[in-house]
């Protein structure tokens, strides 16, 4: 039997205005959260994805909301995501770091996988660096290497923008040409420089999962140029570029993608490519976010 439209809140035209994530859930949960920052307004949000989210502990002074505390907020169900804010000084700059996200395979709609991207976009963050896990299509891509985003491609066949728009939060249509912001790679590319480390770079696919794609998907996503896939990342990065924030994607290689290795696909290989990578990671995002100093 179909299910009925009006069951599922992301069906709904008023969506993106009304219910547990529409605007003013958002506004109520920014409004939440600013009374605990005082007069900071962080300049770069950091989103940590699977196995990456040891990064939160070199924050100084930090201050640490539980989003279960935070009105709306969607919870994470998934090892490895915390489900934390951690706000406070990362290489001298304020920093608001979301310690794990939400997925659309945890049964969520694509406005509440984006929720908290869009609070920390109303708190008045800018700059927003999306980190994930991701599989390794590209044949010289080996485990943990490190790659930046260029560019994605949506494959899930959903868009947090479905809906009536939400002119709080930007146009009907948004341009996607920079989804990953140019000037924002050069500077993670002159701190992959400073720290010797060799940066990858190419295209991230998004699908919906939770199963691992087949081997023929894997082809598939060469072909249509792909370089990397994963399940998260996609619908922030429209969210974030839909209210005006500039973006940079960062993927750790934390395994080579089915029919690659010959090797079967786990969850528990993603977290250990993660912990293996957190050092190179660390260094290379402290690096970044320490070139947004203002200088006197």
């Amino acid at each position: 039997m179909m299910a009925d439209p009006k069951s599922d809140p992301s069906s709904d035209p008023k969506s993106n205005h009304e219910g547990r994530c529409g605007v003013a859930a958002v506004m109520r949960a920014a409004d939440f959260v600013r009374p605990r920052l005082g007069d900071v307004v962080p300049r770069v949000g950091i989103v940590l994805g699977s196995g990456l989210g040891a990064l939160a502990d070199e924050v100084e002074a930090p201050k640490v909301l539980s989003t279960v505390d935070i009105p709306d907020a969607p919870r994470s169900t998934v090892a490895g995501h915390e489900g934390r804010l951690v706000f406070g000084r990362l290489a001298g700059v304020h920093v608001a770091m979301l310690q794990g996200r939400v997925h659309l395979y945890e049964g969520y709609t694509p406005s509440e996988v984006v929720f908290l991207i869009r609070v920390l976009v109303r708190l008045g963050i800018e700059n927003l660096v999306v980190t994930n896990a991701a599989g390794g299509i590209d044949p010289s891509f080996s485990v943990p290497d490190l790659m930046l985003i260029r560019d994605h491609l949506n494959l899930t066949g959903l868009n947090p923008l479905v809906g009536s728009n939400v002119p709080e939060f930007g146009l009907r249509f948004p341009d996607m040409t920079q989804a990953y912001d140019s000037s924002l790679a050069e500077r993670m590319r002159a701190a992959a420089r400073a720290q010797g480390l060799s940066l990858r770079e190419g295209v991230y696919a998004g699908v919906l999962g939770p199963s691992y794609e087949t081997p023929a998907e894997i082809r598939m996503l060469r072909v249509i140029g792909a370089h990397a896939v994963g399940m998260s990342t996609v619908h922030e990065v429209i969210a974030a570029r839909h209210m005006g924030a500039r973006v940079l994607g960062l993927s750790c290689i934390s395994n080579l993608a089915a029919g690659i290795s010959g090797e079967p696909l786990t969850h528990e290989e993603v977290t250990r490519a993660g912990a293996r990578a957190q050092a190179d990671l660390t260094a290379l995002v402290k690096v970044f976010v320490g070139s947004f100093q203002e200088r006197h």
